[in-house]
């Protein structure tokens, strides 16, 4: 037996990259299945896709639309309001929607200046970084 390193050619040949291919799957005998998904291995699953989430967002927003309806039917009564001089009379259940919609807008805003800050950080380290 020779003690070289890099066999008896003299010469090292490099290693494959990745893992070993350990060969042909192994079907799972009887005691592997058991308390396990015992659905052939020909099905597919089905993954959860953009489809579905449009669906599933579609749905949700059906149902706040639900709920927003009918609090806006049973808080009809008219209140006066007033704004820097302005003065009108609108439904309570209309005037408390309009600044919850208000709120989100300002809120949606102040996030997408803070998108934008970080985009341009980002934007400028990567530069740096290609330099």
């Amino acid at each position: 037996m020779s003690t070289d390193p890099y066999g008896p050619t003299g010469r090292h040949e490099p290693e494959p990259y990745g893992p070993p291919n350990p060969g042909p799957p192994v079907p799972p005998g009887p005691a592997d299945m058991e308390g396990a998904d015992r659905t052939p291995p020909s099905v597919k699953q089905v993954h959860f896709t953009r489809a579905a989430a449009l669906w599933s967002a579609v749905i949700g927003g059906l149902l706040i639309l639900i709920v927003l309806l009918i609090f806006i039917a049973q808080n009809t009564e008219s209140a006066q309001f007033a704004f820097l001089g302005w003065q009108w009379h609108l439904p309570l259940g209309v005037a408390i929607l309009f600044a919850a919609v208000c709120g989100g807008l300002i809120a949606s805003l102040a996030g997408a200046a803070r998108l934008f800050q970080l985009r341009r950080a980002a934007k400028k380290n990567y530069k740096a970084a290609l330099r």
